[in-house]
């Protein structure tokens, strides 16, 4: 198992769980010389805000454990593609990379729709998508069956 990998099944495990809560299932970790440092998993719902997103976690997690908002030398290792709001935290937290399992046709600002790294702003992440990209889109397809099954019920 690579690294990339390693990391990627701890954001799964937090998609499951979000998914398990009833929560779009996407799940976040940042990781800062091999260890994490940050966690997080989406809350929208439980939580009934808009920014509850998994990154969004992550990155506050991670920069209260280092003591400060500048996250240089960090990994975000996501299950799906951030979106703009995501993407924009990722630039000013100044995250050297994001780690990204499958895309997102919706609102993926990384390359689906949009690659918000590659406008010139002040840093920019560079990406891997793809990693462990059929178990983290199973984990999204698998959420949103059961979601229309419930509701043809």
């Amino acid at each position: 198992m690579s690294v990339d990998e390693r990391f990627m099944m701890q954001a799964l495990e937090l998609a499951r769980v979000a998914a398990e809560e009833g929560e779009v299932p996407v799940g976040a970790v940042v990781v800062k010389d091999g260890a994490v440092i940050g966690k997080g998993r989406n809350r929208r719902e439980i939580g009934k805000n808009a920014l509850a997103h998994a990154e969004i976690e992550a990155i506050d997690e991670a920069c209260r454990t280092l003591g400060g908002w500048r996250l240089s030398g960090c990994q975000l290792y996501v299950t799906l593609e951030p979106c703009p709001m995501c993407a924009g935290a990722i630039i000013n937290a100044r995250i050297d990379e994001v780690i990204y399992g499958t895309d997102d046709p919706k609102a993926g600002s990384c390359r689906s729709l949009v690659d918000l790294f590659s406008l010139p702003y002040n840093h920019r992440p560079t990406t891997v998508a793809g990693v462990m990209e059929d178990e983290c889109r199973a984990v999204l397809q698998g959420f949103f069956k059961f979601l229309r099954a419930r509701v043809r019920k």
